[in-house]
């Protein structure tokens, strides 16, 4: 009989696993020997079943687990099961690398900062902005502010004085919102040192509560951890977040394949009556309602119910693409120089696996972005 049979270590050597790890898979039922010596307890193999230890090595490599390596071996040829199990353990990969990337990115970040330590913005920095332009841009990026009590680094608008502008940043991992207002400093000491200060999300909705109808400019003063916001005779402070930023600027260079523009009102219609796909990829892995975007021919884009692997695919979580839309505000009018387009938006695609950035022409430094999702 032994003449017929593999030794384990003839298995071993023509597999690439090893003989503890052979044994291993004896025990776990997932690959049995034919034969084992009753006298030595030595295992040996069908020559059938060589093929069946290759395929276990490579199963391994691609971290497959126990349960997953039985499936595929034990499948009936034909049943496309083993097939099954392969695509649901690749979809698993990609998350994990997407929920990777993301925090390699802070990650990067945190190494930036440690190595090029930001300046911290002085305490006497006082800009002025104007209040209706200052409300616009609260209104544009707070959907994005994050919830989750686990990250409390983003329970807050990032307020970053950059030259002549003062940008808005806010995100929850999922989206990123940005928006710009036009602001003049107020002369002090040292007020060319300029970095961004975290306002928490109960004095940022203070802060908007107080700029309706009222005086034409509001006066903010940043650092020193302390915040304070001066509109006409109301004024109110606060202590800044104690934590740092996530690193927005590469969202701030993108490089779309595909840019778009359509009507704001067609996008939210097709959007809110067209096909959805439940998926498990809303925060911390609770299904969400994802509303897949496509290329026609002709290059329009549309909401998509099934579309082709070959095709064009962008798929995104339709509450946050909805949220987005009514952010943009669209059709309000250009800056001076710049043509409004009401009604506009500019999409900007990059791919199935690259953020959709959303835009309303007129307000270069006003957009927000959208995680993809990836499909089945």
């Amino acid at each position: 009989m032994e003449s017929e049979l593999h030794s384990i270590g003839e298995l071993a050597r023509a597999s690439g696993l090893g003989v503890g790890t052979l044994r291993y898979y004896d025990g776990a039922e997932v690959l049995a020997p034919a034969w084992v010596d009753p006298q030595t307890g030595y295992r040996w193999y069908r020559p059938g079943q060589l093929a069946d230890a290759r395929l276990l090595a490579r199963l391994r490599r691609v971290g497959l687990p126990l349960a997953g390596i039985r499936a595929v071996l034990g499948a009936a040829p034909g049943s496309g099961e083993a097939r099954q199990v392969l695509d649901a353990h690749l979809r698993r990969l990609e998350d994990g690398l997407a929920d990777a990337r993301r925090e390699l990115s802070l990650i990067h970040a945190m190494i930036d900062q440690r190595e090029q330590p930001m300046p911290t913005t002085p305490a006497d920095l006082r800009l002025t902005v104007p209040a209706e332009e200052l409300a616009a841009a609260l209104d544009a990026v707070r959907f994005a502010v994050c919830g989750d009590p686990e990250l409390p680094s983003l329970a807050g608008v990032l307020f970053e004085p950059d030259g002549a502008v003062l940008r808005l940043v806010a995100t929850d991992r999922y989206r990123m919102a940005f928006a710009e207002v036009p602001a003049a400093e107020v002369p002090a000491a040292d007020a060319d040192v300029h970095a961004g200060v975290i306002v928490p999300t109960p004095l940022v909705d203070a802060l908007r509560a107080l700029l309706g109808a009222g005086p034409a400019e509001a006066a903010l003063t940043l650092g020193g951890g302390l915040l304070r916001f001066e509109i006409g005779d109301h004024r109110i402070e606060g202590a800044a977040l104690d934590f740092d930023y996530p690193d927005h600027r590469a969202l701030t260079r993108l490089e779309p394949q595909h840019r778009i523009t359509l009507a704001a009102a067609d996008l939210r219609a097709a959007v809110e009556t067209g096909a959805t796909r439940t998926l498990p990829s809303g925060p911390h892995g609770a299904d969400c309602e994802v509303t897949v975007l496509t290329l026609t021919e002709d290059g329009r884009l549309t909401v998509a119910a099934d579309p082709a692997p070959e095709d064009f695919r962008l798929a995104v979580n339709r509450d946050f693409l909805l949220d987005a839309l009514a952010a943009g505000q669209p059709g309000q009018p250009g800056k001076p120089g710049e043509p409004g387009q009401p009604g506009q938006l500019l999409l900007e695609l990059g791919g199935p696996i690259a953020p959709l950035a959303i835009r309303t022409p007129g307000r270069a430094g006003t957009f927000s972005v959208l995680m993809p999702i990836r499909l089945p």
